[in-house]
């Protein structure tokens, strides 16, 4: 395994920018948030300074009210769009003067703190980093929990698709139906980089713009989007990383004598649980679905998100075993396991596509997640199978950004999907091979 080590360090290695990394050239020239979060695991295997500098790189794009945005554009790009004079995050009162998005990520940074406490050799030093960006991140989770939460359920929305980091799965199909947008000009770059029919299409991208364009007139005011926002949904992803998140802080919260914080992460993390189990876990499926608050309605489809709440710890053991069996001779792995571990949609619904982004492929955050998750539930074979699925694409096409489940059309391909040497990618096998836990 010591060439895909090599590999994996070259990719991050040639993605770094001085201060943070990007995802990858060309196709993301920015940073990331929760790229970076996962970028920031594989470097602590390799330079911890390098990832306490990631994290302090994107810090520098959050905002005054504890937002973290989902892009800091650190630089000057071409090679993507929308950049920042489309997003014009500047309208808000509470932007930073660094140019930034204006929507979020999926909150990984309390757990991805956690992950570099436990890779550290030194734990008096590493904390003296974690108590320095601490208050940063739990205001974060504050920001989520007072303006994201209207039900004070415990349960965050989302008020657009990126911000669910899985940009055009299936399930948004069912959002896009219920309003109109005009026809906007699209100056789209992906579509240039790499092959534009595993991309989102054109027609998306017209929502996709519709909601900035929105959330711009109406200076990104919280209130505004609560009330009048035709995207919100309570994402089983979104949450449960939070929810990880919330876990990871109680924990390096006492190390550092947070007390105060910790009892309030952990008043948060009680009500979330009991709300994910009781409102987004679905029985007849057997998994954690979306849920459409503005439509009052759950969206019932199941996706490598479903799977995500296992590495929050959020399921009993009932529900966990009935996610594992979607992924041993189930809907994820086929009947006799013909599929690679784990597709981002379901391989049996109508609506999969296995090589359009989100519709289908395997993307490897996810399956490191996932991975995290079934040895938390002491399903180690499983977790094991998924690991040896996700070196073996790795292994066969090198570090891209997502791959083909099917077994059998791997056969014939010699490459994997979107922008190659992808950071994450990169990061995440890194950790898989080199962390003991």
């Amino acid at each position: 395994m010591s060439d895909l080590k090599d590999r994996a360090s070259l990719v991050l290695e040639n993605n770094w920018q001085g201060d943070f990394t990007i995802p990858c050239q060309g196709l993301y020239p920015f940073q990331w948030f929760w790229d970076s979060g996962f970028i920031a695991i594989g470097l602590a295997h390799l330079e911890m300074e390098r990832a306490k500098q990631e994290i302090r790189s994107l810090l520098t794009g959050q905002w005054s009210n504890g937002f973290i945005p989902h892009i800091v554009f650190h630089n000057e790009a071409s090679s993507y769009y929308p950049g920042p004079e489309v997003h014009a995050a500047h309208l808000s009162p509470n932007a930073p003067e660094i140019p930034t998005s204006g929507i979020t990520q999926p909150p990984v940074l309390g757990f991805v703190l956690e992950e570099l406490y436990d890779i550290a050799r030194d734990k008096e030093e590493i904390l003296g980093f974690i108590a320095s960006v601490f208050d940063r991140v739990y205001e974060n989770h504050k920001y989520f929990y007072e303006n994201r939460d209207p039900e004070n359920e415990g349960l965050v929305y989302i008020c657009h698709n990126w911000e669910a980091g899985t940009d055009n799965t299936p399930v948004w199909d069912l959002i896009w139906e219920t309003f109109q947008v005009p026809d906007y000009q699209l100056d789209r770059k992906d579509t240039k980089l790499i092959d534009a029919s595993h991309r989102p299409s054109n027609k998306e991208y017209q929502y996709y713009i519709h909601l900035i364009e929105q959330f711009k007139e109406w200076n990104y005011s919280d209130a505004k989007i609560a009330s009048q926002a035709p995207f919100l949904v309570q994402d089983p992803l979104f949450n449960s990383m939070l929810i990880a998140s919330n876990e990871s802080l109680i924990r390096l919260g006492a190390f550092i004598g947070h007390i105060e914080q910790v009892n309030q992460l952990r008043e948060w993390n009680d009500r979330a649980k009991k709300s994910m189990n009781e409102k987004l876990y679905d029985p007849a499926l057997g998994g954690y679905v979306y849920y459409d608050l503005r439509n009052q309605r759950h969206l019932r489809h199941l996706s490598s998100s479903s799977f995500a709440p296992l590495m929050a710890g959020i399921p009993d053991p009932h529900r966990a075993e009935a996610l594992v069996a979607h992924l041993d001779h189930g809907r994820f792995s086929g009947l006799n396991n013909e599929n690679f571990l784990c597709a981002s949609f379901d391989p049996s619904s109508p609506l999969f596509n296995s090589q359009k982004y989100w519709r289908g492929p395997i993307w490897i955050n996810l399956n490191w997640i996932i991975f995290r998750g079934l040895k938390k539930y002491g399903y180690h074979e499983l977790a094991e199978r998924l690991k040896a699925d996700t070196l073996a694409l790795i292994t066969k096409y090198g570090y891209y950004e997502y791959f083909e489940p099917s077994k059998e059309a791997n056969e014939e391909l010699n490459a994997g999907y979107g922008g190659n040497n992808f950071s994450w990618s990169a990061a995440l096998v890194l950790d898989m091979l080199l962390n003991k836990h």
